[in-house]
């Protein structure tokens, strides 16, 4: 802005010794003078507007800064600008309406770095982005999947199974690592020529619990959709089924979610041919996941309450469109939308929804607000869930005894 004016003062200066030298009158002159400071004005605030974005972008901005002057020049205490200016951002994302997206203070950004990075747990390791691109390696848990493969304090991360990663923000990465848990995978190391094999091997293997009810009916709980639990559950299914099964019970209450792989594979075992859902971003660009011709028809219901988010929302959500179960229990929260974190120039920061699931029918669970149960139920004792004891079967065909009402309606529902 600085050179813009500078170039244009410099030329009007220019003109006018050169209307003097030619004996033009004064009174000309200072005419020429204000007409041309007036055009300069009406120019620098085009190219300012052009340069903030374009005129309602401007008009905020002039806002801002006319609140700013005012509270200056009028407010009686002194005045904290980078605290102001900290509410001011925190209040714009607020107006969004998203639960799911924030505004960062420098500080806030990173305590979140250290929290996400320790978000490693299932194979003992946390990771913080270095200068280079690469993830550094900052904390080793002991007898922990990373520290048996040889993972050490002060390693730094290129690439994941050959998979560069000085692009990924940390939480791709964890995405990535996550996607290759309950196996083995390789990690590209600085200074190491070979690659580090990390044997993750059932690390999930206690992502789903199952058993069959003296009902006939079987019963599945899914506590997470981390790696291996998609085929997790159909082995469960398959297991039960063979065990006499003639029904089936889903429990995803308080499944935080995790893959959508995970969930599709699981969703592909269970429903025909057709759309099961998709990922879209702010641009229209839409990622669609679609089910096989094999299909398992038996009566089903799925569990859920206001613990079950993103991949177990979605879960529900496929099911109830494609009519396949009966969903019980609570409302879900919405939360199936994916956040992504923007570094802003001064260490602040955005976790902003970039991208959101639909189901089948093309509904945004987000904006729905979760996923509604065809029967709400609430629960008299939330300790126990998924649990059931004496299962001898009762006058109306249910486990006899189990605080569990939502369980227990679902089996009375199934008999």
């Amino acid at each position: 802005m600085r050179r813009i004016l500078h170039r244009m003062f410099g030329g009007v200066g220019i003109f006018i010794s050169r209307l003097f030298s030619l004996g033009i009158p004064l009174w000309f002159v200072i005419l020429l003078v204000v007409g041309s400071l007036f055009g300069a004005r009406i120019l620098t605030r085009n190219q300012v507007i052009r340069e903030v974005g374009g005129k309602d972008d401007y008009e905020e901005a002039m806002r801002y800064i006319e609140i700013k002057d005012i509270i200056d020049e009028k407010y009686i205490d002194p005045v904290d600008r980078k605290s102001m200016g900290y509410s001011a951002a925190t209040a714009m994302v607020s107006g969004l309406g998203d639960a799911w997206s924030s505004f960062l203070t420098d500080d806030e950004y990173k305590t979140y770095q250290l929290s996400s990075s320790n978000e490693y747990a299932d194979i003992g390791m946390s990771l913080v982005k270095d200068a280079s691109g690469g993830f550094q390696v900052v904390t080793v848990y002991p007898d922990s999947p990373a520290a048996r493969s040889g993972v050490v304090i002060g390693m730094v991360i290129t690439a994941v199974d050959g998979e560069k990663v000085s692009d990924y923000s940390t939480d791709e990465v964890r995405t990535l690592i996550r996607s290759r848990m309950n196996g083995k995978f390789n990690l590209s190391i600085v200074g190491m020529s070979d690659p580090l094999e990390i044997d993750a091997t059932n690390v999930n293997a206690e992502a789903i619990t199952y058993r069959l009810e003296k009902t006939g009916a079987g019963y599945v709980q899914i506590h997470n959709f981390e790696a291996g639990s998609g085929q997790a559950c159909v082995d469960a299914v398959e297991y039960l089924l063979s065990q006499g099964a003639v029904s089936l019970v889903i429990d995803v209450r308080d499944n935080s979610g995790g893959l959508t792989t995970e969930a599709a594979t699981f969703l592909d075992y269970l429903l025909p041919a057709g759309r099961l859902f998709s990922d879209i971003s702010k641009d229209g660009t839409e990622r669609v996941t679609q089910s096989d011709s094999m299909s398992l028809e038996l009566p089903m219901v799925v569990l859920i309450n206001s613990g079950s988010f993103r991949e177990a929302e979605l879960f529900a959500a496929v099911l109830k469109d494609y009519r396949w179960a009966t969903l019980i229990g609570e409302p879900t929260t919405g939360n199936t939308r994916t956040q992504e974190v923007i570094v802003l120039h001064d260490g602040s920061a955005l976790r902003l929804s970039t991208h959101s699931l639909l189901s089948p029918n093309g509904t945004d669970i987000a904006a729905a607000g979760g996923v509604v149960p065809d029967m709400i139920v609430f629960n008299r004792d939330a300790s126990a869930t998924g649990t059931t004891e004496g299962t001898t079967g009762g006058e109306e065909g249910t486990a006899s005894i189990s605080d569990d009402t939502q369980l227990m309606e679902a089996l009375r529902y199934l008999s």
